[in-house]
């Protein structure tokens, strides 16, 4: 069998550090031994590039940091690798495929992906337009509302813009109370919180504003939190869906709820209407198609209580693979478990260009 070198990048410098290092030792752990020769690389929260060669254990508890090897991915479509270096000398090793495993900032935004274009490396996951905007919610808001996309009213400001009065009240006038406030380019739901008047108005504001200079507001969706996984480039094919199930003492489905509250709870499949299943499974078909999606995303919605009226979310466009991720166990209901998935998103990065020019 001819292997492939498969680089799998982790870590980062986002809020979401420690989520990539738990999604890349599950990646790491269910890759085929026999099928790829893995190459591990670190990113620092300081942005320093690392080569581990150690236990995979030691990528979920932090101390790969203390092992590795200085390197860099070069942009020279020539090389087509990753340099490692050793004191003063540096060594090329091929790369045949890149898997980041870098949620958030610096990862999930267009930013690692417009490097591997310039390398001309086959990546997993979406391309830089469709990675940035899915980043960005303001644009992923703009792009929707075009396509036709059902979702929630919302309004954004800027950072800078969050403690004027007419910031405030025009906030108040488009969108009303309760609301929430979120980040535009943040995930793992960093930075989001509810506010029912205007003393939590401007304090879910401040603490938005410490992520991201974007901020946006929307009303708020009494809703049940529905999501589905995506897979595939031109032949798209999507899961059955699942519900999320925050825990009692929590009021949204925070990060704190999401990872830390062993009382959230995932339902697969969610138990709803069938034609509500497959208007949901319809809809992410269309986001992520208006968005040039291509390879992996999990896409959310709400159905509201009390209409059932389905309503678009958000797009994740490089999805975790913890132990509580919806997008591996939503394939492995499917029928498709983790080192199959992973073999088919690999499949799918070297089956496309990834926009790649020339």
């Amino acid at each position: 069998m001819n292997k492939k070198t498969v680089a799998v990048l982790f870590g980062g410098q986002s809020s979401e550090h420690s989520v990539s290092l738990v999604s890349a030792t599950t990646i790491i752990s269910n890759m085929d031994s026999e099928k790829y020769f893995i190459i591990p690389v670190g990113i620092t929260k300081e942005g320093k590039w690392l080569i581990y060669n150690g236990p995979v254990e030691n990528i979920k508890n932090g101390d790969w940091e203390k092992y590795g090897t200085p390197a860099v991915l070069s942009p020279d479509a020539g090389m087509k690798g990753i340099i490692k270096i050793v004191g003063d000398k540096a060594k090329i090793i091929p790369v045949d495929v890149v898997f980041p495993v870098l949620h958030g900032a610096w990862g999930e935004d267009g930013t690692i992906q417009g490097l591997l274009e310039l390398a001309k490396i086959p990546y997993v996951g979406c391309g830089v337009l469709a990675s940035s905007v899915s980043m960005d919610k303001v644009y992923t808001k703009i792009i929707c509302k075009d396509a036709g996309i059902p979702q929630a009213n919302y309004t954004w400001v800027f950072a800078s813009d969050i403690e004027k009065e007419d910031t405030l009240k025009r906030i108040e006038k488009e969108i009303g109370y309760p609301l929430f406030i979120k980040p535009s380019n943040a995930g793992s739901s960093v930075g989001i919180s509810k506010a029912t008047n205007r003393d939590e108005l401007l304090k879910g504001l401040k603490e938005a504003a410490r992520y991201d200079r974007k901020i946006v507001i929307e009303e708020f969706v009494n809703g049940r939190e529905l999501e589905c996984a995506v897979l595939g480039n031109e032949d798209i094919k999507v899961t059955r869906v699942g519900e999320i199930l925050s825990a009692a003492d929590a009021e949204f489905y925070d990060f704190d709820a999401k990872y830390n509250n062993p009382d959230s709870k995932t339902v697969i499949p969610a138990p709803i209407p069938a034609e509500k299943e497959e208007e949901i499974r319809s809809l992410a078909k269309k986001v992520f198609k208006a968005v040039d999606g291509s390879g992996i995303s999990r896409i959310d919605f709400f159905m509201d209580r009390e209409s059932e009226k389905i309503i678009f979310n958000e797009l994740n466009t490089l999805p975790g693979f913890t132990s509580i991720s919806m997008y591996p166990m939503l394939w492995e209901e499917a029928g498709l478990p983790k080192k199959e998935l992973i073999d088919e998103l690999i499949e799918l990065a070297l089956s496309r260009d990834n926009g790649i020019r020339g």
